[in-house]
């Protein structure tokens, strides 16, 4: 198997967005349209374990939308903020719809009663200065009572779900322009702190159509399905902005409800005919894990259209449990999409092809680290990487990441990636936006210039294969070792809770040591002085890496994202600063 001889991809997509649309407008057309079919069903668990259907019409999310929009209309002007501090419900959807509509820049975030994040939230609203918060009734007390402690400006707070809402009226809003601001998107903050990635209309509908032509969403015959947080960027597109593209329906509930039972998103797959859907790799390693038979015998998955893998390294052995256990409810294995995206261009960048399942390629370890892709030969310690597909509509290229020249074919570099879904900047921020957004050289057709990802990957016979984070890696004595890899054989100990570990490095006196954090098992006693020498042996006999410090935490202990994710970053800085040291077990 040969390299590809270029190392710039094209694929062909949606055509850009049209002059003065919106999800708003696309909204308000689908409303006369469809009428009172199904827009929105949120699966409200928190009464019972089956979850109660709270339903929106097209022609009642319009309306709501339109109050919503009036309302706002009165406290803020074209361009300024209007903050989202919500639950996942269907008044989320009416909120950063009417935002849209009253000609605000919207900012998805979260109600300030999120775990472990007031501290991120305060960070962002001082960041972007909102004007004017949105939030439901029974969140006004909650929401008031955050801001007080903050030193923002008080912006106003107004809740969606008014019994009696302002009535919208015949007014008719503005369209805007298509490089106007629709709303910031900000990062996770997985790797640094989040900044908001300015979004125009243009760049929002763009990709929306991108991931609606990549995943096969399509009016009246398909429904996306989705517990991810609406307030990041793939929740957001598959929720919000994929369905009012496409006019489909969209089925959602909140990410909490599938943690405590991840049957529940099984069974809304089940529910919803032509279901598209999408979660990190750690949901399909858990639901695989947790699903018990008789849960099994309720589905029916035959009729899933595309399950989306993307969010954090897809690995093989999760695909394999994964359809391994819900063959026989009827999965394909070719509705496995795998993925690759980020914030700064909206979100979807690659996919793999329909029809067929993601490739896998094993590549040799040792010299994937060095920078060079090839397959393993027999013997060589290996490295299996499932595909992200090809480009959805724009431009992707593998550039050194010091001077933005183009590798050599089958060499590792940065991604980086051109398009109209690529976001103008970073809110407030225009000395980072100038070494990430439009870097040369410059499209002369279209002037647009290339996004700098921080991502590491490489285009092997026309796919994508990202290998890492250009931030995550773990170089020591010179050599480059993948966080990933290094967490898979960790987690290869049975006293490691599955996907909980996370390989760092720290800065020491000899240079970069390695350090490695984890959870233990749940319901394994172990000797963790012993466990930890076996777990050194492991990583040194497979990495030919010297473990600095090996820290067990309690299930649940190792710090993740607002999205659920593991961050090396926050990992990082907890270990440097003590907190994790002082909590180890053992």
């Amino acid at each position: 198997m040969e390299t590809i001889s270029e190392t710039v991809v094209t694929a062909s997509g949606p055509e850009a967005a049209g002059d003065g649309e919106s999800f708003a407008t696309l909204l308000e057309y689908w409303a006369r349209r469809l009428g009172d079919e199904i827009a929105v069903t949120y699966l409200d668990h928190r009464t019972g374990t089956d979850g109660r259907a709270i339903t929106l019409s097209w022609r009642e999310l319009d309306d709501r939308a339109g109050a919503v929009a009036a309302r706002l209309a009165d406290f803020a002007g074209p361009g300024e903020r209007a903050a989202i501090l919500a639950p996942q419900s269907a008044d989320y959807v009416v909120a950063f719809l009417g935002a849209i509509r009253a000609g605000l820049v919207a900012v998805p975030l979260f109600a300030p009663d999120l775990p472990g994040h007031a501290g991120r939230l305060a960070a962002v609203l001082a960041d972007c200065a909102p004007r004017v918060v949105l939030t439901t009734a029974d969140g006004i007390d909650g929401v008031t009572g955050f801001l007080s402690t903050t030193d923002i400006e008080r912006p106003a707070v107004l809740a969606v779900d008014t019994p009696s809402p302002v009535a919208a009226g015949e007014r008719s809003w503005p369209r805007p322009e298509p490089d106007g601001l629709a709303y910031l998107q900000y990062t996770s903050g997985s790797t640094r702190t989040p900044a908001g990635v300015m979004l125009t209309h243009r760049n929002a509908l763009t990709n929306a159509r991108q991931a609606c032509d990549s995943y096969g969403v399509e009016t009246g015959t398909t429904s996306t399905v989705s517990w991810l947080p609406l307030f990041h960027d793939m929740g957001l597109i598959l929720g919000i902005g994929a369905p009012m593209v496409a006019g489909a329906s969209s089925v959602l509930m909140d990410p909490l409800a599938f943690l405590a039972r991840p049957s529940r998103w099984l069974r809304a797959l089940s529910a919803s005919p032509g279901a598209i859907s999408a979660a990190p790799n750690f949901a399909y390693a858990y639901s695989a894990s947790r699903v018990t038979e008789d849960e099994k015998s309720y589905l029916e998955l035959s009729r899933v259209v595309s399950l989306i893998n993307g969010s954090e390294p897809v690995l093989p052995a999760t695909i394999a449990k994964f359809h391994g256990t819900f063959a026989e409810c009827g999965l394909r294995p070719e509705v496995h999409r795998s993925s690759y995206g980020l914030a700064e261009a909206t979100v979807l960048v690659s996919v793999t092809d329909a029809a067929k399942p993601p490739r896998e390629v094993t590549f040799d370890r040792d010299r994937l680290a060095a920078g060079v892709a090839i397959p393993a030969g027999p013997g060589a310690a290996a490295t299996t990487l499932v595909s992200c597909g090809r480009p959805a509509g724009q431009r992707v290229r593998i550039a050194d990441p010091a001077t933005g020249a183009l590798t050599e074919p089958g060499k590792v570099g940065e991604i980086r990636v051109s398009g109209p879904n690529i976001g103008v900047g970073y809110w407030g921020r225009p000395d980072a936006s100038s070494t990430v957004f439009g870097l040369p050289p410059i499209d002369p057709e279209s002037g647009e210039g290339w996004l700098a990802t921080g991502d590491l990957g490489v285009l092997y016979d026309g796919e994508l294969f990202m290998t890492g984070r250009i931030k995550d890696l773990v170089i020591v004595d010179g050599r480059n070792h993948y966080p990933q890899d290094i967490e898979q054989t960790v987690e290869g100990h049975p006293a490691v809770r599955p996907h909980s570990a996370a390989a760092f490095a720290i800065a020491h006196e000899d240079g970069e040591a390695a350090v490695v954090v984890l959870e233990q098992a749940k319901g394994i006693e172990a000797d963790v002085v012993t466990a930890t020498a076996e777990i050194r042996v492991a990583v040194s006999s497979a990495h030919g890496l010297r473990l600095h410090d090996v820290v067990f935490l309690a299930p649940g202990e190792v710090p993740r994202t607002s999205s659920g994710k593991i961050s090396r970053a926050l990992c990082r800085k907890s270990y440097s600063d003590g907190a994790l040291t002082v909590r180890r077990l053992g």
